[in-house]
C-alpha cells in the first residue's frame, strides 16, 4: 500500500468541482491564489473531471497549474463519465482529449466515474475498465479506480469482477455515516475488507455541514473549537484506510480555513464525535432534502430547472426562517423553471448520485411555494 503515498504528501486534496467564479467564469486570479497557497503549505493532490462546472474546471486547472508547474509538483486526478462515450471504441480518444484538455501527458489517478448497479453495465459492456488498465499499462495511468455512489453489495460486486482496481473514492460524512441510501459505513467496510485505499468526496455534504440550522450550529459554536468544516473533514479522515478527504474549497478563506486543521491533522475528540451525533439528531428530525447541489441533475434537464437552488429555498423554508426562501424562489422562476414545470422524464433521477426521487420532491417544492 506504502506505493499509493509515494507522492500523495497529505491526506488532504483540493476538489476542483466548486472553484471560484466571477460572472459565471471560473476566477482565474484567486484560483491561482489558492493552488499556490495549497502547494506551499505541502499538499499536492488535485481532483477534477470534464463535466465539472460545464468543462471549466479542466481548461482552468491548465491555466493556474498544469501550464505553471512541473509535472512532479503535483497529483491529478480524473474520471471516465458516462456522457462522454457510447461504446468501447470512444473511450480512448475521450482520454486522450481528457490530457489535452488538461496539458498532461499522464493522469496520477483516473477514476470510473460514479459507478452504480445502472451505468456499471455500460461500463462493462464498453469494456471501459479494460482500456483503463492497457492505457496503465502504456504509462498514460499511474492508478485506475472507481468513484463511488450505491449499495455496499453493488461495490463488493465491482471490486470482486475487478480486483486490480487500486482506490475507491466513496461519499463519506457523518450525516451519511449511517444512512440507508449512501451507506457510507458499509462501503467503507467493503474497501477495508477488499485492502482498498479510500478517497472521501463530499465530506461536507455539498455544504449542508457548513451551513446548519441554528439549532445544530449552536451544538457545534459550544465547543469552541474550529469551523463546522473542521468537524465533518476531521471526523472524515480519522478512519482507517482512508487515504485522502477532498474539499471543494471556493475561496481563499475556506482554503486557509482547510489549511489551518489539515496540516498538522488531529482525529475527532470524544466530545467532538458525541456533538455530531446530536447535530446528525437536530437535522434528521427536521426532514430536509439531502441535496449536496452536484448540479449532475440539471445537465439536460429539458425544463431549465435549477433544481438545487430550488431545494435549497425548500429547505431553507423549512428551517422556519422568514419569508427569504419564498422570495428567492419566486425571483429564480420569474421566467421559467418552476418546480411545477417538471415533466417527470426522469433523467434527473438517474443523474442523482444521492438516488433522490427528484419529479416527486419538486411536487413538494411547488406546493410550498407556489
Amino acid at each position: 500500500m506504502a506505493s499509493y503515498f509515494e507522492k500523495v504528501k497529505k491526506n488532504f486534496g483540493f476538489g476542483c468541482m466548486r472553484l471560484p467564479m466571477k460572472d459565471d467564469e471560473v476566477d482565474f486570479e484567486q484560483f491561482s491564489e489558492m493552488i499556490k497557497m495549497f502547494l506551499d503549505n505541502g499538499f499536492n493532490y488535485f481532483d477534477t473531471a470534464q463535466g465539472y462546472i460545464g468543462g471549466k474546471s479542466v481548461s482552468a486547472l491548465k491555466k493556474c497549474l498544469t501550464s505553471r508547474y512541473p509535472r512532479e509538483d503535483y497529483i491529478l486526478v480524473n474520471k471516465l463519465t458516462e456522457p462522454y462515450f457510447n461504446s468501447e471504441a470512444e473511450v480512448r480518444p475521450f482520454f486522450e482529449k481528457q490530457l489535452e484538455s488538461c496539458g498532461v501527458e499522464y493522469f496520477d489517478f483516473y477514476l470510473m466515474h460514479a459507478q452504480n448497479s445502472r451505468n456499471y453495465v455500460k461500463f462493462t459492456e464498453c469494456k471501459a475498465y479494460e482500456t483503463a488498465f492497457k492505457l496503465k499499462e502504456e504509462g498514460k495511468i499511474r492508478h485506475v479506480g472507481i468513484s463511488f455512489h450505491d449499495k455496499a453489495h453493488v461495490l463488493e460486486r465491482i471490486l470482486t469482477d475487478h480486483p486490480d482496481l487500486e482506490v475507491v473514492q466513496l461519499q463519506f460524512n457523518y450525516f451519511d455515516y449511517d444512512s440507508e441510501s449512501v451507506e457510507s459505513r458499509k462501503c467503507l467496510e467493503v474497501c477495508q475488507k477488499y485492502g482498498k485505499p479510500v478517497i472521501v468526496m463530499e465530506p461536507v455534504k455539498g455544504g449542508t455541514l457548513v451551513n446548519l440550522p441554528a439549532d445544530a450550529q449552536e451544538i457545534l459554536s459550544a465547543l469552541k473549537g474550529g469551523s463546522n468544516a473542521s468537524y465533518a473533514i476531521r471526523f472524515a479522515a480519522s478512519f482507517e484506510g482512508i487515504m485522502m478527504v477532498l474539499s471543494g474549497m471556493s475561496n481563499l478563506e475556506q482554503m486557509a480555513d482547510n489549511i489551518s486543521y489539515m496540516k498538522d491533522f488531529k482525529p475527532l475528540t470524544e466530545e467532538e464525535h458525541a456533538a455530531i451525533k446530536q447535530v446528525c439528531y437536530v437535522m434528521k428530525e427536521k426532514d430536509l432534502i439531502p441535496c449536496t447541489s452536484c448540479r449532475y441533475c440539471t445537465e439536460g434537464c429539458p425544463m431549465s430547472i435549477n433544481i438545487p437552488q430550488l431545494f435549497s429555498y425548500f429547505n431553507h423554508r423549512k428551517q422556519n426562517l422568514g419569508n427569504y426562501a419564498k422570495k428567492k424562489y419566486l425571483e429564480t422562476t420569474e421566467n421559467g423553471g418552476k418546480a411545477s414545470e417538471c415533466v417527470s422524464c426522469q433523467q434527473c433521477v438517474r443523474a442523482c448520485p444521492q438516488n433522490l426521487n427528484i419529479p416527486e420532491l419538486l411536487k413538494n417544492v411547488a406546493k410550498t411555494f407556489e
